[in-house]
């Protein structure tokens, strides 16, 4: 791929929209034995590239929204977790559950079940090492699904996690789960979608031998052997710069 930005690829388009409306300009003299280099098959390739950057513009869109609403559904995750532990300590559930149900909070708060321990400023001076930890976040967002939902399955197995609150009640919880994954999967879906239109507009684009850029390069070839290397016709093609 020759760009590797948004704004570098419609630059791309635009300066083959001037070499097309160029070689339209020259009338019949314009006239390539080469089918690709012809002015109705210029024309359609000019429609095609227009329509591959209009694609990833669709897509770009789409998964923008798909995270939007993703972010919007998570976003009360955490609070909702804190008031699932306090909800089920209230009750006389074993503490063994309770110990599990504030565990996989932790998780979901990324959090540390225990802090560790680091040495001081002073015990660092006299030599000792700092202390290195793995990462203990797990916070991407199918992380965050897997923990609620083992969260769930720990108060599914509790008969005695009975809340007359409604936003907690185990349906509403479950409800809220499938709604959560349900939006972590359109944000799969939706890049998916997204990497699909960027390949087929970096094809349409930069393909060999029959991309856009490989197109106009043959094109101004053309326009050389037809009016000459000094030309002002080879000038006006060549200085159309492509990146």
């Amino acid at each position: 791929m020759s760009s590797s930005t948004e704004t570098g690829h419609a630059k791309n388009v635009a300066t083959f929209e001037d070499l097309v409306s160029f070689c339209t300009a020259y009338g019949p003299p314009y006239n390539p034995s080469k089918p690709a280099l012809k002015l109705a098959a210029l024309t359609a390739q000019l429609t095609a590239v227009n329509a591959a950057l209009q694609s990833v513009k669709v897509a770009k869109t789409a998964y923008d929204n798909a995270t939007n609403a993703r972010e919007i559904a998570f976003k009360p995750l955490r609070l909702l977790a804190t008031k699932i532990v306090s909800a089920l300590a209230a009750t006389e559930a074993a503490a063994q559950t309770v110990a599990d149900v504030r565990s996989t909070n932790n998780k979901i708060q990324g959090k540390r079940a225990k802090a560790v321990e680091k040495p001081d400023a002073k015990a660092l001076a006299e030599g000792a090492e700092p202390v290195r930890t793995a990462s203990v976040s797990q916070q991407s967002y199918n992380k965050r699904v897997d923990h609620f939902a083992q969260m769930l399955a720990t108060l599914t197995a509790e008969p005695k996690y009975l809340p007359n609150e409604a936003e907690l009640k185990v349906a509403s919880l479950n409800t809220l789960l499938a709604d959560l994954r349900a939006k972590n999967t359109a944000v799969i879906n939706a890049n998916t979608a997204l990497s699909n239109a960027r390949i087929a507009r970096d094809k349409a684009l930069y393909g060999e031998t029959t991309g856009m850029l490989d197109v106009a390069q043959s094109v101004k070839l053309y326009v050389k052997s037809l009016f000459g290397t000094s030309s002002a016709q080879y000038k006006q093609v060549t200085a159309l710069q492509f990146s």
